[in-house]
């Protein structure tokens, strides 16, 4: 079976996006030359990869061994290279993470502005996630390892844990919540709410709000907290945030109040399947992650 890794790319990266054309793009290859390998593929194995719908494409049993071949491959590709990169000049690593939000505000920045530099030959891919999405795509190998709350279920991951991480209320100093040091988000639905358009924080909080039955009611959503934090300093809206970024905003004429759901405060942790089958670039800075989670400021005050 005379497949290359282009042929591989090519065919996780079709599966993940559901439509060939779409795993085209994304391994930058035109529609007639993706169509042509994925055929070549399937008529080298004397076997149907893909089911083709109207809907896209899904992978046949044949597909899903593929699949799961195929990311070992490349994933044992990127720890050659990782492990070989002291040695050859000019050669690249590339390391896949997840992450949920609250890892994503200040612990992966300060982790990569230390790493970087140091590392001028990897490049790094994050994409943000639930935490329960980052179990489900580390475990079916879409990634090297992933940064998530405790509040997921990791399976059989292997786990390192780093600092805690509590999300709080963001409102302004006359708003009527301001002087109230504890507050629940049940009490809180009935709120305008400045908030995050999308992302993992957004599912996270529309998640426990369905809990109870309710809806949250935003008035304004946004793609970043420092944005979210002027809107609800205007006025426009209160706001959940992770702590690390809501105390940025502290004196702005905000306060910042407590929330008392046990799922509030979290524990934020790495989790990869073998942390000793990565990558030696991505055993490096899963050790940044964790020096910096040491020295950052998660706790709750």
């Amino acid at each position: 079976m005379r497949f290359d890794f282009t042929d591989l790319r090519l065919f996780i990266a079709v599966v993940e996006a559901g439509s060939i054309s779409l795993g085209a793009g994304a391994v930058h290859l035109a529609l007639a030359s993706a169509s042509a390998r994925i055929g070549g593929m399937e008529a080298t194995l004397g076997a149907k990869l893909l089911d083709r719908g109207r809907r896209g494409v899904t992978p046949t049993p044949a597909g899903r061994a593929l699949l799961d071949h195929a990311r070992n491959v490349i994933a044992q590709v990127e720890r050659m290279r990782g492990d070989l990169r002291a040695f050859a000049t000019g050669l690249k690593g590339e390391i896949r993470l997840l992450s949920n939000t609250a890892a994503l505000v200040d612990l992966l920045p300060a982790a990569l502005r230390d790493y970087l530099p140091a590392n001028p030959d990897v490049d790094i891919d994050i994409e943000e996630m639930t935490s329960a999405d980052i179990v489900q795509a580390i475990a079916e190998g879409r990634a090297d390892f992933g940064v998530i709350a405790d509040s997921a279920d990791p399976g059989g991951m292997e786990i390192l844990p780093l600092s805690f991480d509590r999300l709080v209320l963001l409102v302004p100093k006359d708003h009527m919540l301001a002087t109230r040091h504890l507050v629940s988000f049940a009490d809180l639905l009935d709120e305008a709410f400045v908030g995050l358009s999308g992302g993992a924080l957004h599912d996270h909080l529309a998640d426990h709000a369905a809990k109870l039955g309710r809806r949250i009611n935003y008035r304004v959503r946004l793609r970043s907290f420092d944005a979210v934090a002027k809107l609800v300093d205007a006025g426009i809206g209160i706001g959940v945030l992770p702590l690390a970024a809501a105390e940025r905003h502290r004196g702005d004429g905000l306060a910042v109040i407590k929330l008392v759901d046990p799922w509030a405060e979290r524990r934020l942790m790495i989790c990869a399947r073998r942390f000793d089958r990565l990558s030696a670039h991505a055993q490096t800075f899963v050790d940044a992650i964790r020096r910096q989670a040491d020295h950052a400021a998660f706790s709750v005050h």
